[in-house]
């Protein structure tokens, strides 16, 4: 397992496959590179894909420190700086949407095309999922069964049981479960937005109630010229469920900007 370091020492395992301009893909909270598993090879051909196990997640380094947005971003450029990338394409989903706006906000030179998929800007400014869906996922009696329902349609769930790769690494300590939900809770990128120079894709699902759809057009309006994309009747995990849709939609705002 390769890995880079970060510069406070942490190790961070990674994942480099396919051939063509780089796309770093960023997981959602308490997730590690599986995340991506089957959509990553939507892109090669066009694009070689990086991944990344979060600190306290997968492979990487678990320490018992304070975790952030703006720190898992400087991981994320510590990851391309150890494969020699200059400049990728960057595409984050979720809490991985977070950490993409501080990726292009503090390293505009090293962002290309930036893509953010079911995120918030967080702070006051973000919609939040409200009380009863927190108080769902926060009762062990009910927050597997309501993870699931908040990422994936009956339909889908139905057609397919699982095991499902977005619900979080079932080997992560519980210390690090919590400081990965501490960061991205804090998460609020409202003030740098406007600073994001890379042409930006937002993309969402209607019916996203876990973050919910109304984040979308927040985001959009904020970063200078973005482009907004709602799938409807998709839910949070909208790459996975509507991968027909999202991942066409994504290469061909990726190749559009490449022209």
């Amino acid at each position: 397992m390769p890995y880079a370091v970060a510069g406070d020492g942490i190790r961070l395992a990674y994942q480099a496959e396919g051939d063509g301009f780089p796309l770093l893909l960023i997981a959602g909270q308490s997730n590690n590179h599986h995340w991506w598993d089957g959509i990553r090879d939507d892109f090669h051909g066009a694009h070689r894909t990086i991944t990344f196990d979060y600190r306290g997640t997968g492979a990487s380094d678990r320490p018992d420190i304070l975790y952030s947005t703006p720190g898992f971003a400087d991981d994320a450029i510590a990851v391309l700086d150890e494969l020699g990338i200059d400049r990728a394409d960057v595409y984050g989903t979720s809490m991985g949407g977070r950490v993409a706006q501080w990726v292009a906000a503090r390293y505009p030179e090293r962002v290309r095309a930036l893509v953010l998929g079911c995120t918030s800007p967080g702070g006051k400014h973000g919609v939040d999922r409200g009380p009863e869906i927190r108080g769902l996922l926060a009762n062990p009696a009910t927050a597997h069964q309501a993870l699931r329902e908040l990422m994936y349609t009956p339909a889908w769930l139905a057609a397919h049981p699982g095991p499902h790769q977005t619900l979080g690494d079932p080997d992560m300590p519980s210390y690090a479960r919590r400081r990965h939900l501490i960061a991205s809770h804090r998460h609020d990128a409202w003030e740098v937005l406007p600073d994001i120079t890379s042409p930006t894709l937002v993309v969402h699902g209607s019916d996203d109630r876990f973050n919910p759809a109304a984040n979308a057009p927040l985001l959009a309006d904020r970063i200078p010229a973005a482009e907004l994309h709602l799938i409807p009747g998709a839910r949070h995990a909208y790459f996975v469920e509507f991968r027909s849709v999202a991942s066409p939609l994504v290469r061909d705002f990726l190749a559009a900007v490449r022209h």
